[in-house]
């Protein structure tokens, strides 16, 4: 117990392990929206590997129906409905336990989970029973059962509840002079993801109202043209939610795992405002093949003003591990560049998931976006599975394997658990990424070669790929195996642990291993000890580290965006 507050208030408890505040109706809903979210994981998980061993040709799993079938149900619920819920418990964690703050309403949190919970069963029912085989776009004039569009209705309405609960709890914290200063870099991250997520469900309740009253009959058909540019307002924007959750627990768990804290908050959280301006802009790297929009317009959301995003990746893809090496030297592991990397707490599941999430988002997922959001570049990879290498990049080894990360700590701390099976939970997040890589590196290359997104058969019209193609397919394939292993792996550890984990009530959780802080008198190999600092001198920060791996970072963007060109050149050759 904290001894500052022995008796604290009965709406709240204090963390035994950090001493921070719980909320005690914040801590139920988050316990109630992340469990819904790892049930929606496996069922997506479960869509994915159906996915991946059909596209895969020597397997070729399912039959024509139940592979479209599939496909839409494994996109809304691993790009829908695992993301939102698990959104919704990092936004009251947020608002309540960082600011020291009681939930503003429950009824509102009961409110949301209800519809959340209904429309996204509501959803799932329809696909499976084969009313909804249009994917996830749902592009019109395909057209689903009238309980699809107003399960994704519910699914909206019911988030955007959720994130009043959270604006209107930040508002009171704020009234009620709950804590001292401007909030937390982690609370402001998560007000940007808020914001956003506001925007983009807007865009969903815009496009999705008017085609559910379509597909009743009650008005005519929506223009596809105009349904497309809207939905995509929805559908690329609520990734971008992602972004600001993911980075927020990259933040987070650095904090929990090395002590590392923000070079400079003020460029954090100015990187969090860009994002907000200038995200959705992004989503126009969809339309780019599309007749209805100006080639001014996509021009300029694809060459301009989309980078202003990107600056914002690029600020926390530095700030992050950069925190990390500062805490890291700090403790005394200053021998090279990398020593501060090489001792860092790779066998903590939790820092492993994060910071392979950050290489996995930046190296594959942010190098390939941006290629591929030029409008040149878009225009011979649109529709392959290098798009979908590209998201599976950002969405799962990104923000999916972040969020797998940050559960190492919000099982023991919320539910008073700790981990069963400790040393397969070291290796789950290096099991994911592993399979994650495979997968997107698999797509990729079987998009450079011609082969088609959402293809049921590539030989159907014939061989026309080679077998350079069935290669990159089988890899990804593979890929898929190893992800979905790793995937239920972290539902086993979840699940076991909230039936058979030791309670760590009254007691500190179990640690999974934190850096020690070097004594400069024995030296230990890494270095001697710093000099004196002056009265009131700040200490040098050493980022030579993050430095090299930001070049090199570079380097490889340079390298695969003018091999793009390379490759748009030999399809279009100059004479």
């Amino acid at each position: 117990m904290n001894a500052s507050n022995p008796n604290p208030p009965l709406w709240k408890r204090i963390c035994d392990t950090t001493g921070l505040p719980v909320c005690r109706d914040a801590e139920f809903f988050i316990k109630l929206n992340a469990v819904c979210a790892v049930v929606f994981l496996l069922v997506g998980g479960l869509a994915a590997i159906a996915l991946a061993l059909t596209r895969w040709q020597a397997v070729h799993l399912l039959p024509v129906e139940w592979f479209y079938r599939t496909l839409t149900l494994h996109g809304l619920n691993m790009l829908i409905f695992w993301i939102l819920f698990f959104e919704v418990a990092i936004l009251y964690f947020a608002c309540t336990t960082l600011l020291n703050a009681r939930l503003f309403s429950r009824k509102v949190a009961w409110a949301s989970f209800g519809m959340m919970l209904v429309g996204s069963l509501m959803v799932d029912g329809i696909i499976l029973v084969g009313q909804a085989d249009v994917m996830m776009t749902s592009y019109l004039p395909l057209l689903a059962h009238p309980l699809f569009y107003l399960g994704i209705i519910l699914v909206a309405v019911g988030t955007l509840t959720g994130v009043f609960n959270f604006f209107a709890t930040l508002w009171q914290a704020k009234k009620q002079r709950t804590y001292e200063g401007s909030v937390s870099l982690v609370v402001f991250g998560a007000t940007a993801a808020a914001i956003i997520a506001v925007v983009t469900l807007l865009h969903g309740a815009v496009v999705m109202i008017p085609t559910f009253l379509h597909s009743l009959g009650l008005i005519a058909q929506p223009d596809p043209a105009w349904y497309r540019l809207i939905w995509w307002g929805l559908g690329h924007q609520s990734q971008q939610v992602n972004v600001c959750a993911m980075v927020s627990c990259w933040y987070l768990i650095g904090s929990i795992t090395t002590g590392a804290k923000p070079l400079n908050e003020t460029v954090c959280r100015g990187a969090f405002v860009l994002y907000i301006l200038f995200i959705n802009i992004a989503s126009a790297h969809h339309l780019l093949v599309d007749p209805g929009v100006g080639s001014s317009w996509k021009i300029w959301n694809t060459s301009y003003a989309m980078y202003l995003a990107v600056l914002a990746s690029m600020i926390h893809g530095f700030t992050v591990p950069a925190s990390i090496e500062v805490a890291m030297r700090a403790k005394g592991y200053t021998k090279g560049l990398f020593g501060w990397l090489t001792n860092a707490p790779w066998r903590n599941p939790a820092f492993a998931g994060s910071f392979l999430s950050m290489c996995i988002f930046g190296f594959i997922g942010g190098i390939t976006g941006v290629t591929l959001g030029t409008q040149q570049i878009n225009i011979i990879a649109h529709n392959t599975l290098r798009i979908t290498g590209h998201f599976h990049s950002t969405v799962v080894g990104g923000t999916s394997l972040a969020f797998m990360a940050l559960t190492y700590y919000v099982v023991p701390l919320l539910f008073r658990k700790d981990f069963v099976f400790r040393p397969l939970a070291r290796i789950q997040p290096y099991l994911f990424a592993g399979g994650i890589v495979l997968v997107s590196l698999g797509m990729s290359f079987a998009g450079s070669l011609g082969v088609a997104r959402r293809s049921w058969d590539i030989e159907a019209t014939g061989s026309v790929h080679g077998p350079s193609a069935h290669l990159f397919l089988a890899v990804l394939g593979l890929g898929g195996i190893v992800a979905f292993a790793a995937l239920l792996l972290f539902i086993l550890l979840t699940v076991g642990t909230l039936l058979f984990g030791e309670s760590n009530v009254g007691r500190p959780m179990a640690d999974w291993g934190t850096p020690k802080t070097l004594s400069t008198a024995t030296g230990h190999g890494h270095g001697a000890a710093a000099p004196a600092l002056a009265p009131g001198a700040e200490p040098a920060h050493d980022t030579r580290g993050t430095l090299v791996l930001a070049l090199v970072f570079l380097a490889c963007f340079a390298v695969y965006y003018f091999a793009n060109w390379k490759a748009l050149a030999d399809v279009w050759p100059v004479r």
